[in-house]
């Protein structure tokens, strides 16, 4: 058996497969190019990211393939139904990224809170001039203790942000688009554990309620947020998005962070990924990230090695 990890895949992955007697291919094939690569090397196996995109024109074009793999929880880049139809395995890895994914939103929610995304941009450049006024500008600042988190989208990745905003110390309501109760468990050093159970609410609740707003749901054919959810939120609200982009309307985001309704944003996804709209990438309001959610070293481990066990069990499925 022959794997192609188009996007990469780590080291202890690799390792984990050629000991099962699988090849692992490392080349990064260009689209125009994929097809032929594949079937000039009989590729059972294609493993992505988010970067490659399989659709149901390339599926056609490569009858070795067997399994298709993507590695994150997301399968938007991916004809699933169509795979599946045409009997082959399609995989993933719901819950290896979610920590760091959760992790990420805070990092951008602490930024922008205590505006280290604008104080990392100019103490380079003025902070051996004007190091007085920069202080004096960037003292208008939150704690996350105390404030309430709203998560839109109470998955896997929305569980973890509740972890992360409960151990904060703040309240957390959340709505998803299916009403559900769940447990959220909290595991410290010392083996003690604690249950908290959140139960969703409309989406009207959280947009009204929450002084952070986090956007972990998957991609729809509309906005989730725009102008009028926008208009219910608090004033001074901070959203941080690490869904998908095309989630929330970044031209309505502009908007109401232009006339302060929005204090400041976190993007990690964008509509128009890889070039994302330059007044997005100019606004001193914006902290941002390249799509890198769940591209940590761990993340990625365990990536891996989910999707090399589960191609391993198939393969013996097949012989």
């Amino acid at each position: 058996m022959k794997v192609l990890a188009n996007d990469g895949i780590s080291q202890s992955a690799i390792d984990k497969l050629t000991e099962a007697g699988i090849t692992v291919l490392e080349n990064r094939v260009a689209r125009e190019h994929l097809a032929k690569f594949i079937n000039d090397n009989q590729v059972d196996v294609l493993l992505v990211r988010s970067a490659t995109q399989i659709r149901a024109e390339l599926i056609d074009e490569c009858p070795s393939l067997k399994i298709l793999g993507r590695g994150g929880i997301g399968m938007d880049n991916i004809d699933v139904d169509y795979a599946i139809d045409k009997g082959l395995y399609v995989i993933n890895t719901p819950t290896a990224s979610c920590k760091s994914v959760a992790e990420l939103v805070f990092a951008h929610f602490f930024g922008l809170a205590r505006n280290l995304h604008e104080s990392n941009r100019l103490m380079p450049l003025e902070g051996d001039t004007k190091f007085d006024s920069l202080k004096k500008s960037f003292a208008k600042a939150f704690e996350l203790s105390g404030k309430t988190l709203g998560i839109v989208g109470l998955g896997k990745i929305g569980i973890e942000v509740a972890k992360i905003g409960i151990s904060l110390g703040m309240k957390v309501i959340a709505y998803n688009r299916t009403p559900k109760t769940e447990q959220i468990e909290l595991h410290f050093f010392d083996g003690q554990s604690l249950t908290f159970q959140i139960k969703s609410v409309t989406l009207e609740d959280v947009l009204q309620k929450a002084d952070f707003i986090s956007i972990n749901t998957s991609k729809l054919n509309a906005y989730i947020l725009d102008a009028p959810e926008m208009e219910m939120m608090k004033d001074g609200v901070f959203i941080a998005n690490t869904a998908r982009g095309g989630v929330i309307n970044e031209v309505a985001l502009i908007d109401y962070i232009e006339n302060g309704k929005i204090a400041g944003a976190a993007l990690d996804v964008f509509e128009n990924e890889p070039q994302p709209e330059l007044p997005l990438l100019m606004n001193p309001a914006l902290s941002l990230s390249p799509h890198i959610g769940g591209n940590t070293i761990d993340a990625q481990e365990r990536i891996g090695l989910e999707l090399a066990e589960q191609i391993i069990n198939i393969k013996k499925e097949l012989e």
